[in-house]
């Protein structure tokens, strides 16, 4: 992107040695699912799952938080093992991600596998021991998750799909707490689903010349730097308006409506940084701002459920 200021694509590159018993593995497998990143949509499963008690007991059952904590990172650990898997070959062409554990040999793909399949038997004991309704849909929610991958060898706007994916989360909390369908939780999982691919759109910037180069799908490959901004602007518009749907739906207080003033004020701050012609400040943008966003909102949300009557 000639002309444009971009963060530095290029990725410190690990030793070729692999890792070497049970905790070199596990650190090596922890590093490549990138584990800490579950911040981004674990406390919206939790928002769906308070809420879903508060609604029905105003009690928290702390065995079905903890069965849902592990389901969320069961499943979302399998869907980025598999994810660098079958993206190990563009990934070691990438300057970015050559220094990824199954690129430089730091993990051996079959370890990977090893921990993928062990995340996925995590996720669904976790669904089986919640209710039927959560281990009977538990295997459609992988389905997008092994999908997504593959989204941008066939299409240009594989965000999308990772938004559906991220989109089952919430939904799945609600289900695990009530057994039941729920469309309040589909709107809060719209929502989450619409903000994270929102902010993939951003992410994806850093890959722009490599996704041309290699023939992959993005927004930002095919339709440029400043359409994916109006994209990702549009879709953090639109996940606000879900959030007031939501609180509106489950009639939240005063605090869940004092959160969303922050969650939009922390939008319009990470859309600041951004400029079709720089982009130096992307991982403030991404990182700091989006990390920040599922924290904040949850905190406000679990203030509003127990000054409304939620109980430990």
């Amino acid at each position: 992107m000639e002309g444009i200021r971009t963060v530095s694509a290029t990725a410190p590159v690990e030793s070729v040695a692999s890792a070497h018993g049970v905790g070199g593995k596990f650190k090596a497998f922890k590093s490549l699912v990138l584990l800490e990143h579950s911040v981004f949509a674990l406390p919206f499963a939790y928002i769906a799952a308070l809420t879903a008690m508060y609604r029905a007991t105003r009690s928290v059952h702390w065995l079905q938080l903890l069965l849902i904590t592990l389901a969320m990172i069961g499943a979302r650990t399998f869907a980025m093992a598999v994810n660098r898997i079958i993206d190990r070959e563009f990934d070691a062409r990438n300057p970015r991600t050559a220094g990824r554990e199954l690129v430089t040999g730091v993990l051996t793909v079959r370890t990977a596998w090893i921990g993928a399949v062990l995340a996925l038997g995590l996720f669904l004991g976790s669904a089986a021991a919640l209710n039927t309704l959560a281990l009977a849909l538990a295997p459609v929610a992988v389905i997008p998750l092994v999908v997504y991958p593959y989204g941008k060898r066939f299409t240009d706007v594989p965000h999308a799909l990772l938004a559906l994916a991220q989109a089952v989360g919430p939904t799945g909390a609600w289900i695990a707490v009530t057994g039941r369908w729920s469309w309040d939780a589909v709107v809060l999982g719209l929502a989450v689903g619409i903000w994270i691919g929102g902010f993939d759109l951003i992410f994806a910037l850093q890959d722009i010349d490599t996704d041309r180069a290699q023939g992959l799908g993005s927004v930002p490959a095919r339709w440029g730097v400043r359409t994916a901004l109006i994209g990702a602007r549009a879709s953090h518009a639109v996940t606000t308006a879900l959030f007031v749907w939501f609180g509106l739906l489950t009639g939240a207080g005063v605090f869940w409506w004092l959160g969303l003033v922050v969650v939009a004020g922390a939008f319009v701050y990470e859309h600041s940084l951004l400029h079709p012609d720089d982009l130096s400040r992307l991982n403030r943008a991404f990182f700091t701002v989006n990390g920040f966003v599922g924290i904040a909102l949850f905190c406000f949300a679990l203030l509003d459920l127990v000054t409304r009557g939620l109980r430990g």
